[in-house]
Formats: C-alpha cells, sequence, structure tokens
C-alpha cells in the first residue's frame, strides 16, 4: 500500500504512554488488520474462481502473486 501508516514514537525513558499515542497506535493497528483482512479477502476471492481460458487463469495467477507479496510484506 503506498500510504503506509507509522506507530508513534515513545521515548525509552518514558514508559507510560499518552492517551493520543495510545489511541493513535490503536487506530494504525486497526487500519493495518484491515487491511490484512481486504487482502485476504482477495486473495480467498481469487482462489474461489474456476476458469478453463488460460489467459485469464494467468492473470489469476498474477494476482494472487501480487495479493500474497502484499499480504507477505504486511507481515
Amino acid at each position: 500500500m503506498a500510504n503506509t501508516l507509522q506507530q508513534p514514537e515513545v521515548e525509552p525513558a518514558n514508559e507510560f504512554v499518552s492517551e493520543d499515542q495510545r489511541k493513535a497506535a490503536d487506530y494504525v493497528r486497526t487500519v493495518k488488520e484491515r487491511q490484512k483482512q481486504a487482502l485476504n479477502l482477495q486473495r480467498e476471492n481469487i482462489l474461489s474462481q474456476k476458469t478453463s481460458n488460460p489467459a485469464r487463469r494467468t492473470a489469476l495467477e498474477a494476482a494472487l502473486a501480487q495479493v500474497e507479496a502484499q499480504i507477505q510484506a504486511m507481515n
């Protein structure tokens, strides 16, 4: 995804995290989880499609490779 979200920085000397930093971290985590879910749904959709058309099969294989690469990049 071109729009990457970054975790808020926490100073190592300060073991407490402000409420705003916690909310920001929760937001980032939620967005990443939703992106992963969307990619996994795309993957399942691609895998469920059956075709005997060689060109369509090639396109599905390329789409699957792209989605799996995005999933791998998120891990």
